[in-house]
């Protein structure tokens, strides 16, 4: 079972879970712990009512320490795992991994909020953004597909099926930070048969002033006004 205990000191498989170093961990956790009590009072319940009793009484949960309720929620985000399978992994039922998840995902972007790490949601707020301007305004724009469990509507089928491996994925348009690796940008989630440059047209991203902008093919024709791009090229001497 994974809990912070059993992870802590093994540093490579740390990273892989959580996409966090020991230390960025560390980081985060005084802000998430700080945004949880925000949610969640200790003098309410978990359902928002008065507490009739002390605080800690009843039978303790798999999540009872803190270190274990932020690892349980960055390994969702960081693997994007089944329910079920995640709730293994932690030795919860799928309607508890469920019940944790919608618990705590809020309190995350609370924290990462509190930060100064949320990437930005509002695409005309790109340009200000402080993510965006640190370094310097130099960006790498990319879609990125994660899978869903398959429409049982036909019209849902369509509009998801991305023609990769028989998948069905939603998609996001995430705009990078080229010289600090962080998320400037989250995108709306559309359906994952949505071509990529046409997702960025619908954001109608604002960027900075003298900015950059790599991208690949997937975005080939987009082209936002005061912004330099850059999109690798085939070399000529690689056989076909």
């Amino acid at each position: 079972m994974l809990t912070y205990t059993t992870l802590q000191d093994r540093p490579r498989e740390f990273l892989a879970a959580t996409g966090l170093t020991h230390d960025e961990f560390m980081r985060v956790l005084p802000a998430f712990v700080a945004a949880y009590t925000a949610c969640y009072p200790l003098d309410n319940t978990w359902q928002g009512k008065v507490r009739q009793r002390q605080v800690g009484g009843g039978a303790k949960g798999i999540l009872a320490q803190m270190e274990d309720k932020v690892l349980f929620i960055l390994v969702y985000q960081k693997t994007n795992p089944l329910q079920t399978m995640h709730g293994l992994h932690f030795g919860l039922s799928q309607p508890q991994s469920n019940y944790w998840i919608h618990h705590l995902l809020p309190v995350l972007r609370h924290a990462l909020a509190a930060l100064g790490m949320a990437p930005e949601r509002d695409a005309s707020r790109v340009a200000t953004s402080p993510l965006a301007l640190e370094g310097a305004p130099a960006g790498a724009l990319d879609g990125t597909e994660r899978r869903r469990q398959r429409p049982t509507d036909a019209s849902a089928q369509t509009a998801h099926y991305s023609g990769k491996k028989k998948a069905h994925p939603d998609k996001n348009v995430l705009l990078v930070n080229e010289y600090t690796s962080k998320v400037v940008y989250l995108s709306p989630t559309v359906a994952g048969k949505t071509h990529d440059k046409k997702a960025a047209d619908e954001a109608h991203l604002v960027y900075p002033v003298n900015a950059t902008l790599d991208k690949d093919t997937g975005f080939q024709g987009y082209e936002p006004a005061g912004v330099l791009t850059q999109q690798p090229k085939k070399s000529p001497e690689v056989k076909r």
